[in-house]
This record gives C-alpha cells, sequence and structure tokens, in this order.
C-alpha cells in the first residue's frame, strides 16, 4: 500500500525525511493555492497527485492534516493517519475559532505570517532547531497567509470512518489531544515530533499500516 504524505503549514517535504516507513512513501508537494480558494476545493486540487487506481493511505502532519481529512472525506482511503493534527474545528483550540470568526486575518500583512524563530522553537518544541529554522526562511508567505485564514475558518465537523489514527504529542502547545480512543499519545511530544521522535512516529505507522494490510480493524 502507498502512503501519500501531506507536511504542515508553510513546511514541505523535509519534515519527513526522519522517518523510516516499511512501505512506498510519496510525499506531495504543496501547489498554489487559488484566490479566495477554500480548503475543501484546494485539497480536491492537491488529490490529483494521488493514484486512486491502487490502495492506499495519507499521512497529514499539522495543517497537511486538515488537508489530509478534506481529502479523504472525498476518497476514502485505506487508512488516514493525522500527525499533531485534527480531524474537526472542535479539535483546534477555541483561540483559533474566535481570530477566524474576527475576520481581521486578511488585512495583515504577509510578513506577520513568518514568525520570529525563537517563537517558532519554543511553539513547535523543536529540538532539531536548524531545520525549522530552514523550513521558516524557505516558507512563502503568500501561501501562510492563506493557510493560517483556512485553519482559523476551517468548517469541518464530520469524522472519518474508523480507517483514521491520530498520533499526538502529550506536550503539543499549537494543537493538543484530546482525549479519544483512536490517539495514540506520545509522552512529551511536540509539534515538530515528526522530525524530533520520528522513530516513535515510524513504529506507530507501520503498525497501523501493517494491520490494515492483514485486514485487522
Amino acid at each position: 500500500m502507498k502512503l501519500y504524505g501531506i507536511s504542515g503549514l508553510g513546511a514541505d517535504k523535509r519534515v519527513f525525511q526522519y522517518l523510516t516507513l516499511d512501505f512506498e512513501f510519496i510525499p506531495i508537494d504543496w501547489i498554489e493555492p487559488l484566490p479566495k480558494e477554500a480548503i475543501a476545493d484546494y485539497a480536491m486540487r492537491l488529490s490529483k497527485k494521488i493514484d486512486t487506481n491502487e490502495r492506499f493511505g495519507i499521512i497529514g502532519v499539522s495543517f497537511g492534516g486538515l488537508v489530509a481529512v478534506e481529502i479523504s472525506k472525498q476518497l476514502s482511503p485505506a487508512l488516514t493517519i493525522l500527525i499533531s493534527s485534527a480531524e474537526t474545528k472542535h479539535e483546534l483550540r477555541a483561540v483559533y475559532r474566535a481570530i477566524g470568526n474576527l475576520k481581521i486575518l486578511k488585512l495583515f500583512p504577509r510578513i506577520l505570517f513568518n514568525p520570529p524563530k525563537k517563537a517558532a522553537n519554543w511553539l513547535f518544541g523543536a529540538q532539531n532547531k536548524k531545520l525549522l529554522g530552514q523550513i521558516l526562511d524557505d516558507t512563502d508567505l503568500m501561501f501562510a497567509k492563506w493557510a493560517v485564514i483556512e485553519l482559523t475558518n476551517w468548517k469541518n465537523t464530520t469524522r472519518l470512518t474508523n480507517h483514521t489514527v491520530k498520533i499526538a504529542g502529550t506536550k503539543d502547545k499549537m494543537i493538543p489531544p484530546r482525549n479519544e480512543n483512536h490517539t495514540q499519545l506520545i509522552e512529551g511530544g511536540e509539534h515538530f515530533m515528526i522530525v524530533d521522535r520520528a522513530s516513535e512516529v515510524s513504529k506507530i505507522i507501520n503498525k497501523e499500516v501493517q494491520k490494515r494490510i492483514d485486514g485487522k480493524p
């Protein structure tokens, strides 16, 4: 089974480089959003990079998890894995929704969507500060602004099927985990654990994918 990976806000396939997966993995590069494009429409355009003629799974990290949910609602993959992310808008911090309701982010200049590195290191809980810094330096601020606006205005309340696994860090400051049965917690993990705790994340992914291949729930 092929696994397709969607990285976080402003990030790229470099966040997946430390994973050790037993299955074919294909990172999907972001595409440029259209003016005023909703996340659901963007997800459908991005999904054209997925070969649906064979069984596949999707891994979504942070904001990429929101996009993965929107794709999964339409394409029904064999497995959707959300890492440091959310399945519905109710799993995001209330302050994000409050900011979205104010409709003020569109007025902000793009430069404000590039946080100072010290603040970003703290928010992400990054141990690999060098990689996070490189990602921030390479971030397309137009995309970052669009993504933040879409995150704070995300309307999804639809839960996916039982073919969904969430992997969350207990110390994630940006998208704290909820107490749900199908969330697998990594003790002490923070928002950048896709990199910093890649070995533990990989073990969970490999186990869950193999279960689906073996036909287990």
